[in-house]
């Protein structure tokens, strides 16, 4: 997986290295998300696998612990990995959150995992980062890509039926400290795998919280709910999909990949993009990309489980210090 570039804290701003994606990129569904989205405080959460998912949970943590309570935003927006944190941080302190992660044993940080951080057997990351990186090479645009991605992960052997895709489900369930979607809005973004269309779910989706974090974290293979399978939510647009928060007056962007993407810059995928337009409509912005010290305690493989316990000691660390930064900005 790509490494983030070092940088802990920045107002960011659009640049002129990628154009906006086109209309027909964006479903009707997503245009109905961002029009509720308006006003307030929008809290995004990227993806960046289990050892992302351990540094969200400690800068939140971290933040909290100075007094800055970023659980308390109108809209939370969680992808992959950022999902898994969404749903647990709607409904449970971060600092008992952390605690299960530096208290997990060397036995169960052993087990190998999806991007949600739960078990299930899945193809080696460098296998998973190499075959997806070909379809991504010969893919005409993001709809393509996505169309693409889609049909590998269904013909490599979906986790749709059977005992696959229930151990999926049921590690998923048992890592949300709740299993009903929250009162707050969250949105959970994943993508339709039999068409490639990006799809947005929430409380109003009739889908269950598990099932909805399941789909944006189905990495490598596709998840079932009812008739229709899913694959990862960060190839809707990007990890983040901060673009989701349009209209809201503050936007806080957590992203463990540091806002990298492997898709080609003119399609206008990445972070920065979605940042300037963002700002373009009202939003004040700020990101929040792993440091130095959090980079050396990622390692070089973003599903390593023993990595989890440093990484999220790193992410409290660095949320710790950034919130005097953010203390105007978020409260």
């Amino acid at each position: 997986m790509d490494p983030a570039p070092s940088s802990s804290l920045h107002l960011t701003s659009a640049t002129a290295s990628g154009r906006p994606g086109s209309d027909q990129d964006q479903p009707q569904t997503d245009t109905i998300r961002r029009a509720d989205s308006a006003g307030g405080r929008a809290l995004v959460l990227g993806g960046g696998g289990s050892v992302g998912h351990a540094w969200l949970i400690g800068v939140i943590a971290g933040l909290s612990d100075q007094g800055v309570d970023v659980t308390e935003a109108d809209l939370i927006i969680g992808t992959s990995a950022g999902s898994t944190a969404a749903a647990q941080i709607s409904s449970a302190a971060p600092a008992d959150l952390l605690a299960q992660i530096l208290a997990a044993s060397p036995q169960q940080r052993a087990v190998a995992v999806s991007s949600g951080g739960g078990r299930i057997p899945t193809e080696p990351a460098t296998d998973h980062m190499r075959r997806t990186g070909e379809i991504i090479a010969v893919a005409k645009d993001a709809a393509d890509m996505r169309r693409r991605l889609g049909t590998a992960a269904l013909q490599i052997g979906e986790a749709s039926v059977g005992p696959r895709r229930e151990l999926w489900r049921a590690t998923v369930a048992a890592r949300l400290p709740v299993q009903r979607w929250p009162d707050r809005r969250v949105l959970i973004p994943a993508v339709d795998a039999d068409t490639g269309e990006p799809v947005v779910f929430d409380r109003n989706s009739g889908v269950d919280l598990a099932d909805a974090v399941a789909a944006s974290c189905a990495s490598g293979f596709a998840y079932r709910i009812g008739e229709n399978r899913y694959i990862d939510g960060g190839y809707r647009r990007s990890s983040e999909n901060a673009d989701l928060a349009a209209g809201c007056e503050r936007v806080l962007v957590l992203s463990p990949l540091g806002g990298r993407i492997r898709v080609p810059l003119d399609w206008g995928m990445h972070l920065a993009v979605q940042v300037g337009e963002l700002q373009a409509g009202g939003s004040r912005v700020e990101t929040i990309m792993p440091d130095s010290y959090s980079l050396s305690a990622f390692g070089d493989n973003m599903m390593d489980l023993s990595a989890r316990p440093p990484a999220a000691r790193a992410g409290f660390d660095q949320g710790r210090a950034l919130a005097g930064q953010l203390t105007e900005f978020w409260c």
